[in-house]
Order: C-alpha cells, then structure tokens, then sequence
C-alpha cells in the first residue's frame, strides 16, 4: 500500500529565521512559496536532491512544542550524509551545535543530533 514518505511538514516560529536556516545552513532547494492571506500564514515547499520532502509553514502565535527528549509525537528527522565530521563542521561554521559523534550500536554507523531554530531535533546520519 505505502510507497515512499511524500513529505514532512513543519511549522516554525519564524518564517525567515527556518527559511535561512533550511536552505543556506542545511541547503535545501526552495520548489515553492506562498502566502496563505487567509490563513496569514507561509507555506514554504523544500527539496533535497530534486525530490520533495518539506513543507515548512508558519502560523500566527503557534504553540510551543514539548520540549522533554521522549515527550509524544515526532521524535526527530534525521538526513544521511556521506561524511559526518565534515557535515558537522558546516554546520559549525553556520553557528550551528552538534551533540558528540555516536556510533549505532547495531548498525556501526556514525550519527549525531542538532537542533533547527525552533528546537526540533534533527539528526545526521552516515552512510
């Protein structure tokens, strides 16, 4: 029945500050953008590699999220990078903090957790 993930929507606190921080930190490809006057609210839609995968919005005065690590829903988004030491120094250079390099236990492979401007956890992951 299922077939792929279609994408990941998310909605942030500050439209400019997640647009910045998705496509020049992380560098994602904008494939569109609009203004929802009705909703006063933007849908931004992101690509990696051509493929879509994020819907990022914004909303008036959206509540926060549950910040504890094993709180309900979405536990984190993780991309696959070729070279971890080398993503994570990109991300240094953006200002941007990663936890410590991990190694999987089951699978041998490297990873590590970040945060975007509003706090969602995401993760790299080598391949």
């Amino acid at each position: 029945m299922i077939t792929a993930v279609h994408h990941i929507a998310i909605i942030c606190a500050d439209y400019e500050r997640s647009k910045a921080f998705y496509t020049q930190v992380l560098g994602l490809q904008i494939v569109r953008e609009v203004y929802r006057e009705e909703r006063r609210s933007w849908k931004l839609d992101l690509a990696l590699n051509g493929h879509y995968i994020i819907e990022l919005f914004s909303f008036p005065d959206p509540p926060p999220r549950p910040t504890r690590p094993e709180a309900q829903g979405l536990r984190h988004l993780a991309f696959t990078v070729q070279d971890i030491a080398q993503s994570v120094a990109a991300l240094q250079q953006h200002g941007v903090a990663a936890e410590p390099i991990r190694v999987d236990p089951y699978t041998g492979k490297r990873f590590t957790f970040f945060s975007d401007p509003d706090g969602l956890p995401l993760e790299l992951y080598e391949t």
